[in-house]
């Protein structure tokens, strides 16, 4: 079992609280593209996903492989998510 998930915001959150729902699914989703990939390290590298006004911003731990962005492209290009694929990806390593 992981235990580790990144964190999750969205701008907006505490009026539109759908946004934080909508960032789950496409969080799951994600995964599930991964997993079925064989893509081992995906859930390893994700620091934060964050909603910011229909853009997904994902930040991750060290950088992301052309398949682990695609991963949260077509989450969030689905029905689950914002149906677009306007998607951004930030590295922000850990800190000590």
């Amino acid at each position: 079992m992981y235990l580790d998930h990144p964190k999750i915001s969205a701008t907006n959150s505490n009026t539109e609280p759908d946004r934080i729902e909508r960032l789950n699914r496409v969080y799951g989703y994600a995964l599930a593209v991964a997993d079925a990939s064989g893509n081992e390290e995906f859930l390893g590298k994700l620091s934060h996903l964050h909603d910011h006004k229909g853009k997904l911003i994902v930040v991750w731990f060290s950088e992301p492989t052309e398949q682990d962005k695609e991963c949260f492209v077509k989450a969030w290009n689905s029905k689950v998510g914002d149906e677009s694929t306007n998607v951004g990806h930030e590295v922000t390593p850990p800190t000590v």
